[in-house]
């Protein structure tokens, strides 16, 4: 509304003093400008005694922005842990689209931008709430919101339908993780109770605003609690009492070392004992003429150029070759164009001169290398097609190349068919098991070892197991915090493709005693409830003395803290000036006694 009687002396007064007023707000200027594009003072405005922080659009968008913050961390923190099987994504959708592109690494990046995104906000949220002032999100970071919310909702519920064992993973990282995301669950709610509080006491105390109060308090103080009793429920094979830890599970080379040559060929298995592997797997099939090679696709096109020597027969089954075409493939060049594991560049001239002439390697080289080191040997054998002139009589072949290159007491027999008549044929092979069952079906198939997938990790059963002699390997663990886990539940032995990197660890990353992790507990839940409740007290003690507004009546401030007061310069323009209807004074208002005449035409 224009001036129409206003001395230009007061209004000059006025001017100088609502300019005054915008220099002293440069830290509320930014985090509004950031989070609601309102650089300018006069664009934005305190949440006065006895308003609601937001109109019920914003105060939406808010409660929208808290459910992305923690759906998008969901997946996060999902797709952050399934690393160790990031390898199996990434081979799924080349097997998939036909070409090799790291899908899991971005998946990773565009997760984590994302979620800090959404942190940053929430931030600028819970910091404007803290001084005092009405939410206003612009609608460029509404739309982000959305985006952020549909890409972790879509991500996860895809995943879940082509990996759902990977939630598994997740529920193992808690035995490792829940501690410290206890304390920064504990950390984050103390955090939070500065702008409750502040807007607890500053509402007013009638109709919908209690009903609002004592929701939003009675959420908080719920969510709190359940934080201080999660501790109750939580199980960690790494919490046990000093001394009972057991030796160091011994590492298996998975395909070799995959990470520093390519998989399943001699270079990888050298690599592999190289960097301290006490164990070599591998994945053997029979060529069309009866020879046992190494590979661990049903087709030759993953990790050899078969499409360039024979580019008619790419999707043919491996097995369908014989010995002297396979002995014409490339088995290392992918290594090197691939980069499967992002290690290429840490090798050296001579080592990627010499993984770009590896070949694919017979059963009998392998076990050659295994006999020569002493090293236990474990391999899955692969049941040729029908057609195939040794699909009945494999077991034989591959079990005759065993005796003549290898003691069979290095041989850790994994293959399931005919398994009694391969006890009796070599009783010295160490008959093992790619399925829990009883220890009574167990000790009847003479099984001395269990080769179970790492998801099925169990302390109890491990333990079960070894007491009959039945020892448990794990596989493929790659992570430290996994192999970890496994070392803390009493696993016997790890497959992994990182043995250089697991060979390194000398300890359990995480490992404390039920002592000290009750302490942990009992003090940060203490010193959380104790800061919680000296912040109510303060806004309590703070808000005695400000002004509260009901209908009519007005409490005159007395109290330290008259900042937080609503200003006239929320309410004025400096290139017009305009008066918002509940702001106007008259000459007489107690409270502005200096305050010029205005009137409206």
């Amino acid at each position: 509304m224009p001036v129409t009687r206003l001395k230009l002396g007061k209004l000059k007064v006025v001017r100088r003093q609502l300019l005054q007023r915008y220099e002293h707000q440069p830290f509320v200027s930014c985090l509004a400008g950031l989070y609601g594009c309102q650089w300018r003072r006069y664009q934005r405005a305190r949440a006065q005694p006895g308003e609601c922080c937001c109109s019920k659009v914003e105060c939406g968008s808010f409660g929208l922005l808290i459910l992305t913050f923690f759906l998008s961390f969901l997946f996060l923190y999902f797709w952050s842990e399934a690393q160790n099987d990031y390898n199996d994504f990434d081979w799924f959708n080349f097997g998939t689209l036909g070409f090799w592109f790291p899908w899991s690494l971005v998946l990773l990046v565009v997760a984590a931008a994302l979620f800090t995104y959404i942190a940053l906000l929430l931030v600028l949220a819970v910091c404007l709430l803290t001084e005092g002032q009405r939410l206003y999100l612009h609608w460029s970071h509404k739309t982000g919101i959305v985006v952020t919310l549909a890409f972790s909702v879509i991500a996860t519920a895809i995943l879940s339908d082509l990996w759902s064992k990977e939630w598994k993973t997740l529920l193992l990282s808690l035995q490792v993780t829940a501690p410290f995301l206890h304390v920064a669950a504990v950390s984050l709610m103390a955090i939070l109770s500065w702008p409750i509080a502040f807007h607890f006491f500053r509402m007013n105390r009638k109709g919908k605003q209690v009903v609002r109060q004592v929701a939003v308090l009675g959420l908080f103080l719920s969510v709190l609690f359940s934080l201080y009793l999660v501790p109750l429920g939580m199980y960690s094979p790494c919490i046990k009492e000093a001394g009972t830890l057991g030796p160091a599970p011994r590492l298996i080379g998975h395909r070799g070392a995959p990470m520093l040559a390519p998989e399943n060929t001699v270079m990888s298995f050298e690599k592999a004992l190289e960097a301290g592997g006490e164990g070599l797997e591998t994945d053997v099939t029979i060529s069309f003429d009866g020879v046992p090679f190494l590979m661990h696709d049903s087709t030759l096109r993953r990790t050899t150029n078969v499409a360039e020597v024979f580019p008619n027969r790419t999707n043919l089954d491996a097995s369908m070759f014989t010995w002297s075409e396979l002995q014409q493939l490339n088995a290392g060049d992918w290594f090197l164009s691939r980069d499967p594991f992002g290690t290429v560049s840490s090798l050296s001239d001579a080592d990627c001169f010499r993984a770009q002439n590896q070949s694919v390697p017979s059963l009998a080289q392998f076990l050659e290398v295994a006999s020569h080191s002493g090293r236990l040997v474990l391999f899955d054998l692969r049941r040729p097609p029908h057609g195939h002139p040794y699909s009945q009589s494999y077991i034989n072949t591959t079990l005759q190349v065993v005796q003549d290159h290898i003691n069979s007491s290095q041989v850790l027999w994994l293959p399931s068919e005919d398994r009694e008549l391969v006890q009796a044929m070599d009783p010295d092979l160490q008959q093992t098991s790619g399925e829990k069952a009883s220890i009574q079906e167990l000790t009847d198939d003479h099984i001395t070892r269990l080769n179970l997938h790492y998801s099925t990790m169990s302390q109890q059963q491990i333990s079960k197991y070894e007491s009959v002699n039945i020892s448990t390997n794990l596989y493929v663990i790659s992570q430290p915090w996994l192999y970890t886990l496994a070392w803390c539940a009493g696993a016997q032995s790890v497959t992994t493709n990182s043995i250089h990197i697991l060979s390194g660890i000398k300890q359990p990353l995480f490992l404390m005693t039920p002592e000290e992790y009750t302490l942990m507990w009992i003090l940060t839940d203490a010193v959380s409830a104790f800061l919680i409740i000296t912040v109510f007290i303060f806004h309590w003690w703070r808000e005695r003395g400000l002004p509260f507004w009901s209908g009519s009546r007005q409490t005159h401030e007395n109290g330290p803290y008259s900042k937080f007061r609503t200003e006239l310069s929320d309410v004025w323009s400096i290139s017009s000036v305009h008066v918002r209807p509940d702001l106007r004074s008259t000459p007489s208002s107690p409270s502005n006694p200096h305050l010029p005449t205005i009137t409206e035409e």
